[in-house]
């Protein structure tokens, strides 16, 4: 796991995107125990806090379940709202590209183009 300690994003919301890509992807498995509270700390020199936050915030979203005195476990996830996370992520992500074209004085033919052109890459990845 990496952490970015100059950001600007808090480490317990960077521990959180990370651990939730890993459960949406299926990297992580329903039924699947997370590391545990102190021993993710400890690997990453961070406070048990900032992992207990973390970890919070995955129970909230109900991505994980806490067991007293096992840790937090995988959900089973529903398909449907996975698909609606990963719809929601790419939203974001598209939306940002378009704030990033506006600044650099990209057009929207431009922008196309660029989106067309990295399609067309990640398809001959695949072959």
């Amino acid at each position: 796991m990496k952490l970015l300690q100059n950001s600007g994003i808090p480490i317990y919301q960077q521990i959180a995107e990370q651990l939730k890509t890993d459960i949406l992807s299926g990297r992580l498995k329903e039924g699947e125990y997370l590391p545990s509270i102190r021993g993710l700390a400890k690997e990453l020199k961070i406070s048990v806090i900032t992992t207990m936050k973390a970890y919070e915030q995955l129970e909230a979203e109900g991505l994980v379940t806490a067991v007293q005195g096992k840790g937090f476990y995988v959900n089973a996830q529903d398909s449907e709202m996975l698909k609606e996370q990963h719809l929601r992520r790419v939203e974001e992500a598209l939306m940002e590209a378009i704030s990033a074209a506006e600044i650099a004085g990209m057009t929207r033919e431009e922008l196309e183009a660029a989106l067309r052109v990295l399609l067309e890459m990640k398809e001959g990845q695949k072959d």
